[in-house]
Formats: C-alpha cells, structure tokens, sequence
C-alpha cells in the first residue's frame, strides 16, 4: 500500500500534463548544479533545480540566437547600386 500512493500519484501528474517537456539545457544544468550545490553546502537538490532553470534559460537564449542567424543568412542580398556610368 506504501507504494502504490506514490505510484499513483506519479500516473496522475503524468496523465494530467498537456505535453511533454522539452529538457535542452535543464539536464545538463541540473547535474552541474547538483553537483555544486552538494559540494558547497550540502544541498543537491536545490543546486539541481537552480541549474535546471539555468539552463534551461541559456537553451532558450541559444535557440533564439541560432534561429536569427539561420533567418540571417536565409535573408535576401540587397540589388548592388546601379551604375549609370558617371
């Protein structure tokens, strides 16, 4: 009975979630965070938290880096200048 409560209400939070979790950054940044946080002060888990949120900001900040210089290099060369012989 001690383990189906929690099994239970991990079924629940799965079924209710609208969609699945994009994790770029927030996996990464959550082992590195943990790892800091338990060797500073002993606390892990916020440390992994905290990295997650990290890198999850810098994944973002990336993605919209990369997508306008994708629309960068995908934008039109202006018409060079008319010569007009003068």
């Amino acid at each position: 009975m001690k383990r189906a409560i929690p099994l239970l209400a991990t079924a629940l939070a799965l079924a209710v979630s609208p969609a699945p979790a994009s994790a770029k950054g927030c996996l990464k940044g959550a082992v590195v965070g943990g790892v800091a946080g338990h060797y500073a002060a002993h606390h892990g888990v916020l440390g992994a938290i905290g990295g997650c949120i990290a890198g999850r900001h810098l994944a973002n900040q990336k993605a919209k880096a990369d997508a306008a210089a994708a629309q960068h290099e995908q934008a039109p060369a202006p018409a060079p200048p008319e010569n007009k012989g003068y």
